[in-house]
C-alpha cells in the first residue's frame, strides 16, 4: 500500500519504519523543517508541508495514497488533516492519533476518521487488563465506535472452569474471538472447555456491552 503519514516526530517515524518493514510505500509530511531528516528513514518519501494546507497536499499527490495516518502531536491538526484526506482526496482509510483523551469524542466519521487511536487510553486499558481479574476491560474501539474489543480474565475459581464454550450464552452482536491461555492463543470451538485464569477476548457492539456483563455475572464475574 501507499501510506501517507502526517507528522514526522517520534510516533510518525516509528510507524513509518514498521510499514516499510512490511513492504509498504511511505510518505512523511512534516511542517517543521528541522524535523525533516531523510537520512533517518531513507526509504520514505519526505515532504516539507503543512498537513492542513490543501494546496500543499495536492502538490504531494495525497489522492494517490490508499491510507492516511494523522500522527501529529496536535489534535486539531490531526482532525483537519483527516477531514481533508477523506473529503478532498477520497482516501479510503484514515487513521488518526488522539493525544488528549478528552478530545476522543471528536474523532469519528464526521471528521473523516475511520479509526482513532488514543495512546493514553490504550495504555490505561492495558494496565487495567494486566491487574483486573473478573472485570470487563475495554481495550479498543473498532469501526468508528460501532464495536469494542473487550477482555476479561476469568478468576481462578470461576464457575466456568471445565464447562464447554457453548454453555456461555452471549448476547446478540457479541462474539468470543480468542481465548488466551498461558502462551497459547486458542480459537474457541463449541466443545473447548474454559479454565481458570483464561483471558477471553470479545468483539461486541456498544449497545451489547452491558448485556455481556450481565451474561457473565452468573459465572463469578463482576457485573
Amino acid at each position: 500500500m501507499k501510506v501517507a503519514i502526517a507528522g514526522a516526530g517520534a510516533v510518525g517515524r516509528s510507524i513509518a519504519r514498521e510499514l516499510l518493514r512490511g513492504g509498504h510505500r511511505v510518505m512523511l509530511l512534516e511542517r517543521q523543517l528541522d524535523h525533516i531528516d531523510p537520512a533517518a528513514i531513507p526509504d520514505a518519501v519526505w515532504v516539507h508541508a503543512d498537513a492542513c494546507e490543501l494546496s500543499l497536499l495536492e502538490d504531494a499527490g495525497l489522492e494517490t495514497y490508499e491510507v492516511v495516518i494523522a500522527a501529529t502531536g496536535d489534535d486539531k491538526a490531526n482532525l483537519v488533516h483527516s477531514l481533508l484526506a477523506k473529503t478532498e482526496f477520497g482516501v479510503r482509510r484514515v487513521v488518526a492519533r488522539v493525544n488528549d483523551p478528552r478530545n476522543e469524542w471528536l474523532f469519528d466519521g464526521s471528521w473523516g476518521v475511520d479509526v482513532a487511536v488514543s495512546t493514553p487510553r490504550l495504555l490505561a486499558s492495558l494496565v487495567e487488563e494486566a491487574v483486573s481479574v473478573g472485570d470487563l476491560v475495554r481495550l479498543m474501539t473498532l469501526r468508528q465506535g460501532q464495536a469494542n474489543l473487550v477482555e476479561i480474565t476469568l478468576p481462578a475459581d470461576t464457575a466456568l472452569a471445565g464447562k464447554p464454550v457453548r454453555t456461555l450464552r452471549l448476547p446478540r452482536d457479541t462474539a468470543l474471538v480468542t481465548i488466551l491461555r498461558g502462551g497459547r492463543v486458542i480459537v474457541p470451538q463449541a466443545d473447548d472447555p474454559f479454565e481458570g485464569d483464561d483471558e477471553l477476548l470479545f468483539v461486541t457492539s456498544v449497545e451489547a456491552e452491558e448485556d455481556l456483563r450481565v451474561a457473565l455475572a452468573p459465572h463469578g464475574i463482576k457485573p
